[in-house]
């Protein structure tokens, strides 16, 4: 189940809502386990019995090391963190990476491993980063370990930001999950940034993915260096706003339900460096890294030859997480070096540089890292790379992308836009009693508009599903 469908927004969620207010305080977590799980296993209930084998193994491992650390064995301790996270870790090798081991082996003639041709449980690279947290919190004295189960099961399974984030810590929604309250300016702002959320993804995304469809679909010999440049402009607007535009409706969904999440995005596209890219563009990850693999390794406060090590070892896992695929890993180092490079080599001078062309340097740098993300097959990825790069089979420019250029232009603009600070900046300085009288209104549309873009059948799934 997704949330920008007619069937969660006007009869699944207000059923969940409803249920939710009627409930006594002492029960809504029971209540909220249940319509996670529902929620989860909507297609595919068999995806339920993985998510109870995780929601078991952390809960007991999260009170076998409170027990270790209280009894003063801390070489216990980490023996129980180091479990639970090969359980996590094994689950997500399995279902994600054995095929693509195994094909790849297949493809060097060595057929030792079968390809078993399974099918990816959505959402599992989230909640296996989430309940991984929560073993290691409680070892670092970070958070309690939860006794109760149903509540560590609510944890995990919140349906939210269940399937594609963001990446919740244990340590940052503990006290939450206890106990919340509901006031009714929460429950507004909730809705508010879920629409926001819902507009974003059906009224820009899905329009932006159909021009990338189009120019990613191009033989190599009718690719124009301009298309494939106005291509990857297309499927940067439409990667932000699909996935921002989710998790919008995700933070969104859970202030409706009393949650508080951190947000996700921080105008990523306004970014002066790579560095600077990565602090604004998926936060709940970058942090996830940072916390629990970055600073662990030794962050910084290392010689630069451990530094470099410890970037690139980062870097190599962020891009092994986002998919089994070869252009994936290459995605990955791709980041990876430039991050070592802007560290040891030229970030000073880049800081030195007018403001403009250090934006300039980060959204190339950027464009070409989304062309690796988004090209899985190689040989397109190369043809599509050099088209960038001036390389290209059709020559500069023609006359299709000066039609798509016209048709786009609306869109384009209003991503453009809608990517930076400014609707925020002009909008707060409206009056309030402005605000107030537009803001109903301004939801109401979103609302209908965005409906009926979905009853019109323009909806695709959300990219970060597949991850």
């Amino acid at each position: 189940m997704v949330f920008s469908t007619p069937f969660f927004l006007f009869t699944y969620f207000p059923l969940v809502l409803a249920i939710h207010a009627i409930t006594p305080l002492k029960w809504r977590n029971a209540v909220l386990l249940v319509v996670n799980l529902i929620f989860y296993g909507w297609k595919k209930p068999a995806y339920i019995l993985i998510m109870f084998a995780s929601i078991g193994i952390d809960y007991v491992h999260g009170l076998l090391v409170e027990k270790a650390k209280g009894a003063g064995n801390d070489k216990r301790a980490k023996r129980y963190v180091i479990q639970s996270m090969a359980f996590n870790l094994a689950l997500l090798g399995f279902f994600k990476y054995w095929d693509f081991i195994a094909g790849s082996l297949h493809g060097l003639g060595l057929t030792f491993m079968p390809v078993l041709g399974l099918e990816l449980p959505i959402g599992i690279s989230f909640y296996t980063f989430q309940t991984m947290s929560y073993t290691v919190d409680v070892y670092r004295g970070d958070a309690k370990a939860q006794r109760n189960i149903v509540n560590f099961g609510t944890f995990v399974t919140l349906f939210p930001q269940l399937i594609a984030g963001p990446i919740l810590k244990y340590k940052d929604l503990a006290d939450q999950i206890d106990e919340r309250d509901y006031p009714i300016e929460r429950f507004a702002a909730g809705v508010q940034i879920f629409t926001v959320g819902l507009a974003k993804k059906v009224l820009l995304a899905n329009n932006l993915g159909s021009l990338w469809d189009y120019y990613k679909a191009l033989p190599a010999g009718e690719l124009t260096t301009a298309g494939a440049w106005l291509g990857i402009v297309a499927f940067a607007f439409h990667l932000y706003f699909d996935f921002s535009g989710y998790s919008d409706m995700a933070v969104g969904l859970g202030q409706m339900l009393g949650f508080e999440f951190l947000g996700n995005f921080n105008y990523p596209y306004m970014a002066k460096s790579i560095t600077d890219f990565w602090r604004r563009w998926h936060i709940s990850l970058s942090s996830w890294f940072r916390d629990y693999l970055y600073i662990p390794l030794g962050g910084s406060r290392c010689s630069k030859g451990r530094l470099v090590f410890n970037l690139m070892a980062v870097w190599t896992a962020t891009g092994i997480w986002h998919g089994a695929n070869w252009n994936f890993l290459l995605w990955g180092i791709y980041y990876g070096v430039l991050l070592v490079l802007e560290k040891l080599v030229w970030g000073k001078a880049l800081q030195k540089l007018p403001a403009a062309l250090q934006h300039v340097y980060a959204l190339a740098l950027v464009l070409i890292g989304w062309a690796l993300f988004a090209i899985e097959d190689f040989s397109a990825l190369g043809p599509y790379l050099g088209s960038m790069l001036g390389f290209a089979g059709g020559g500069l420019v023609n006359g299709t992308v000066f039609y798509h250029l016209r048709s786009y232009t609306l869109i384009l603009l209003l991503a453009a836009v809608g990517s930076s600070p400014l609707v925020k900046s002009l909008w707060h300085k409206l009056p309030g009693k402005a605000q107030k009288l537009l803001c109903p209104l301004l939801i109401l549309a979103g609302l209908l508009l965005s409906t009926a873009y979905l009853v019109d059948g323009t909806y695709n799934p959300f990219l970060y599903f597949q991850f």
